[in-house]
Parts: structure tokens; sequence; C-alpha cells
């Protein structure tokens, strides 16, 4: 590849990635709406649903998030009540989030959502699965 080719668009793998991202992100849009959650948010739910407690520096390495992007996210999930934040009584920097019992019940209500948006997204099982071990593979890369 030259060295004009290399700056085209078409060229690059991350453009498709974003633009797919967005996609699929603007699938779970209206049904994250109606409970009143973004998708950062959500996927900071899913954690929680399945871990029911964990600690903020595991949560950023499991959503690959920093702390500047969970703060805030965190406080507003807070301010639903679906989760709480408490310091470590031994070691006051570390925080801990928990799940409340109405973060429990919204679990009810979003668990119809991966079903719905995997039907909006044209691609076979086999090839979802090897697209989700390649991403996987590139997130690992640091």
């Amino acid at each position: 590849m030259n060295k004009e080719d290399c700056l085209k668009l078409e060229n690059q793998l991350c453009f498709p990635l974003y633009a797919a991202s967005r996609k699929i992100i603007r699938k779970y849009k209206p049904l994250l709406d109606k409970l009143d959650l973004t998708y950062t948010q959500y996927i900071c739910m899913m954690v929680l649903w399945e871990e029911k407690e964990i600690n903020v520096k595991r949560l950023g390495e499991k959503l690959f998030l920093d702390s500047g992007t969970l703060t805030p996210l965190l406080k507003k999930l807070e301010q639903k009540e679906y989760i709480t934040r408490k310091r470590e009584t031994k070691d006051e920097r570390n925080l801990n989030i928990s799940i409340t019992k109405k973060g429990e019940e919204l679990k009810k209500e979003a668990e119809s959502i991966p079903e719905i948006v995997g039907k909006c997204i044209n691609i076979n099982g086999e090839d979802a699965l090897k697209l989700y071990q390649i991403l996987y593979e590139i997130l690992k890369e640091e």
C-alpha cells in the first residue's frame, strides 16, 4: 500500500469498527431509553447483575473504562438507586460498588434486550463468534 492509500478511509480498520459500534449502540438506544439507562450504564449494570459487588478498579478493567468515565456514571446509577458506593474501611482509596434490590429488579426489564438487538444484526452465529474472538484479541493488546 502506498502512502496515499494508507490515508484512505476505506483502507482503515478502525473506521468500520467505529461505525459498526455506533450502529449497534443505536439499536440499543430505544430499548435502554425505556429503562432510563445509557449504553454505558447498561453495560455497568450487566457486570453488577453478574458480580453483585465489585471494586471500581476491577469494574473499569472489565468495561475498558477509566475512573474519569466511571465516576459520573456510577453517581447517576446511585441517584437512580440501582447501586450503592462504599469505601473500604481498610483502605479508603478503594471504592466498592454493590447492586441494590431496585437494581436487581431492573434486570427483569432488561432480559429481552440482547435477543432483540441480536435479531437486528445480520450476521450468522459462526461469524458472530469469530468476530467476538477477534475483537477480544484486539482488546487484550496494550
